[in-house]
């Protein structure tokens, strides 16, 4: 058996025995003891029982600032406790011993019950120190620091993100939703001030995204400089700003209010280098006078910030219960169509038309969208009523029919393209001009564009109407007739103009499976065969099954159109649409035979 060698120190010593006098230093530790404590990423300091130091590592001595003769073996507790709390508290002497003994105090009781236990100490240099003390069986105990600075600021930071706008540091949305949601529970009143900064998205456009991200930056600043400690002020969206402030409050007050912010965004702004002159508009609800929950005070503010925005520049309004608002928003959407067209923010998406016979795509119809800068893509049910009314379909339609021009004449020859047409174009504007234009500057040949109408553009029983029909058959251009079959008139439009196809409503296709599926199934089979015996052709649309394919082509539909080939697509996916359309006709008539 190997004897341990004597005369250095003792291999394994005796707390009491090694470390008994103050004055006796520790040995120096064997090689791979000094560089594990080396090593270490945490400080580490082991005390005896007589709460006396045996032994620190080099961190330990950098964490808390401690001079050579507190590092030493025997060094007492005490005295490291009195040299940290007179070094990061800097008290008068009577209140240096009370913290110290405190401190003390506190970390010998919680040893004393033998168990290890944390505490997280806050330095006077900004570190956070997590100190874990491990009791030892003789009675000692060891320490260890981990300096978790970098995780406690992230954390932080997480959290302080979950509530604010990064870009402004002023609440966000969700917090301020939170916070309005929370004062209405409680019952107690409130203001919500709602404000927008005037043509932000033109000033952005402009001088770019950098003068425009440090104009909300600017306006963050000066309407905090406004409002209270109390108010809870919010940037919602892009240069959407919000204000909650709490407490019964008279209209002459919130309007004094609205007033000075509004004057603090009005004053000239110099951002980087350049000289801007912004104004905001803002809106006014109240609580309870306006809703008791946050969706109708925050839509109330919504439709006054609309009136605010289009009765001018840098003004304000408070919401009305009586006001009517349809008439705002109906301005609104009017500026918002009349920006829509000069910013090209429409846009159009094809559905196929498969040919069942060939088991190829015949066609493709453009289908208009709009695509709004703050509620993305808006489907054509939500805008086109709208733009009849107010006459934008004219100039709508005419570019819509250049786009789609424009658009098929890059497609393999054989395709064509099918334009829904308003009546309101036929009343309004120049519809030949349009046509002929839209075919010109193309090239597009007049055979390949097929245009299509409802029985609302028939109903007018207008010569004009009939005349241009007829002119455009006369160069080549298809006209398909649409949704036959639901109206009373249909039959008796058949004699009075010869169209190219007939596009058979979706709801004979929706419901030829169930109930009434036996008798949908004849109607579109008499459909189909009447439209042959007139030399034109049949087109089932909403098509969206296999089982629904099947039963059109057996009543002789000639053309199919449906989800169950392809929803509307963009422009970039034309290429592939027509190959996925030939792979599903081609794989539903092999499953078939």
């Amino acid at each position: 058996m190997m004897k341990m060698k004597t005369g250095g120190h003792s291999s394994m010593p005796t707390a009491r025995k090694a470390y008994g006098s103050r004055r006796k230093q520790i040995g120096p530790p064997d090689g791979l003891f000094e560089r594990a404590m080396k090593g270490m990423v945490r400080g580490l300091a082991i005390f005896d029982k007589e709460h006396r130091l045996i032994v620190c590592n080099n961190l330990y001595r950098e964490i808390f600032d401690l001079p050579d003769e507190l590092t030493t073996s025997g060094a007492t507790f005490a005295d490291i406790i009195a040299h940290h709390v007179s070094r990061e508290r800097r008290l008068d002497a009577k209140g240096d011993r009370a913290l110290q003994q405190r401190r003390i105090n506190e970390h010998l009781t919680a040893l004393s019950e033998g168990k290890p236990f944390q505490q997280t100490r806050y330095l006077k240099s900004g570190r956070i120190i997590l100190l874990s003390s491990q009791p030892l069986p003789d009675g000692g105990w060891v320490d260890i620091q981990e300096d978790v600075t970098a995780e406690r600021q992230a954390e932080k930071k997480i959290e302080w993100l979950a509530e604010h706008d990064a870009l402004t540091g002023l609440y966000n949305r969700v917090h301020f939703r939170d916070e309005l949601q929370s004062v209405l529970a409680s019952g107690r009143a409130l203001a919500v001030l709602w404000i927008d900064i005037d043509d932000f998205k033109g000033i952005n456009d402009a001088f770019g995204q950098p003068v425009g991200d440090a104009l909300l930056k600017s306006v963050a600043r000066r309407l905090s400089k406004v409002v209270r400690k109390s108010d809870v002020l919010a940037r919602l969206a892009g240069d959407e700003f919000a204000l909650i402030r709490v407490g019964p409050i008279a209209r002459e007050e919130v309007e004094h209010l609205a007033q000075r912010l509004l004057s603090a965004i009005a004053a000239d702004q110099r951002l980087l280098g350049r000289k801007l002159h912004v104004t905001g508009s803002l809106s006014i609800a109240l609580a309870p006078e306006h809703g008791a929950n946050a969706d109708e005070i925050l839509k109330n503010a919504d439709l006054a910030l609309h009136r605010a925005k289009i009765s001018g520049r840098g003004g304000y309004e408070i919401y009305d219960p009586q006001g009517d608002y349809a008439c705002g928003r109906a301005k609104r959407l009017d500026i918002d169509m009349k920006v829509a067209l000069k910013k090209k923010q429409f846009e159009l998406h094809y559905q196929p038309i498969v040919d069942v016979a060939t088991r190829g795509v015949s066609s493709f119809e453009a289908l208009i969208r709009w695509r709004h800068p703050e509620r993305g893509l808006i489907p054509p049910a939500d805008f086109i009523p709208f733009a009849e009314e107010s006459g934008w379909i004219v100039e709508i339609g005419k570019w819509a029919l250049g786009r789609a021009c424009k658009d098929a004449a890059a497609w393999p020859p054989g395709i064509k393209v099918s334009v829904n047409l308003s009546s309101v174009q036929f009343e309004k504007g120049d519809l030949y001009g349009a046509v002929s234009e839209a075919l010109a500057e193309s090239g597009l040949v007049p055979g390949r564009l097929e245009l299509e109408i409802t029985e609302s553009v028939l109903l007018r029983d207008h010569p004009k109407t009939h005349e241009l029909l007829h002119r455009f058959r006369s160069f080549g251009v298809k006209i398909l007739l649409d949704d036959f079959g639901t109206a009373y008139g249909s039959l008796s439009y058949l004699r009075s103009f010869p169209f190219d196809k007939l596009k058979i409503d979706r709801s004979f296709v929706r419901d030829c499976v169930g109930v009434n599926g036996r008798d949908c199934a004849a109607i579109i089979q008499s459909i189909a065969e009447l439209a042959k015996r007139l030399r034109m052709t049949s087109i089932a649309e909403g098509v969206e099954t296999a089982e629904q394919l099947a039963m059109v082509t057996k009543a002789g539909c000639e053309e199919v159109q449906g989800f169950y080939f392809s929803r509307p697509v963009p422009i970039g996916e034309i290429g592939a649409t027509i190959s996925r359309c030939r792979e599903i006709l081609s794989s539903t008539v092999q499953t078939s035979a």
